[in-house]
């Protein structure tokens, strides 16, 4: 692993570890645990892979890796799934390139990588901890997938953490969604109205500067809207709040109150 890529081998993965794989020229990366023996378990929208429910879906699923890779009769989702699936490596992958994510990372390093959805600054808990998480949500699921508040990142940070949003009007852990959305919103919104007339190479420094700085401030390893729950605990509030709300697919159903 490196300043530009976390590209990693087959051969040097242990179970616990985060992966992902880019889909559609580095726009949209898909992740999951491996939990060993060739075998990933990852979060999908109706155990689609490149499901979001977004517009997104039609660039995904016309030129995605995904397109070109037939799965294997033995990953193949059943009907109903609730979104945790296991797939084999080769089918997680669907042809893309595979990549680890880092946890407890230095702020410098975090910063150098613009794009989200690569590294954090949290810790990542021990490997079997990670791992009976990953295998208890496949027979309980991770309540409704929502590509901003609780989508398959959101997913393998909570497996890795323990870590969930408090307040469900927020944006999920995902640094994916942060650095798409949240992001450039901030740095929008936070640009004085004298820099839009001004140089516009002060206004990019500036752009750039609030953008690093709204990534480091929404990072999961910083964020003080989260708190630590157990798999079990978090499963029951998940079974407790589709009662109460439904099947209402938008929900972000892990975050807690």
């Amino acid at each position: 692993m490196g300043l530009l890529s976390n590209r990693v081998d087959q051969n040097s993965l242990k179970p616990g570890d985060h992966i992902y794989s880019w889909r559609t020229a580095y726009i949209y990366a898909h992740h999951g645990i491996y939990v060993g023996d060739n075998k990933v378990i990852h979060f999908t929208r109706h155990g689609q892979e490149v499901g979001t429910g977004t517009a997104l879906d039609l660039l995904l699923v016309s030129s995605g890796p995904n397109r070109r890779h037939v799965p294997c009769p033995t990953c193949i989702p059943a009907e109903g799934s609730h979104g945790v699936i296991s797939s084999c490596l080769d089918c997680f992958l669907a042809g893309g390139i595979l990549y680890r994510f880092e946890y407890n990372v230095n702020p410098s390093l975090f910063v150098a990588k613009l794009r989200g959805g690569t590294c954090t600054l949290a810790t990542s808990d021990p490997a079997e901890i990670v791992v009976h998480r990953a295998k208890y949500l496949l027979n309980n699921g991770f309540g409704f997938y929502n590509v901003f508040k609780n989508n398959c990142e959101d997913f393998t940070i909570y497996c890795k953490t323990g870590l969930v949003v408090v307040d469900q009007l927020t944006m999920g852990q995902s640094g994916q969604a942060v650095s798409l959305i949240g992001g450039p919103l901030a740095a929008a919104l936070s640009t004085p109205f004298r820099l839009l007339t001004a140089n516009p190479y002060g206004m990019a420094a500036m752009a750039v500067g609030v953008y690093c700085t709204s990534r480091v401030a929404a990072d999961i390893g910083m964020r003080k809207d989260v708190m630590k729950l157990e798999v079990e605990d978090l499963t029951r509030r998940l079974a407790l709040l589709g009662t109460l709300q439904g099947p209402n697919p938008e929900l972000p159903a892990p975050s807690v109150s």
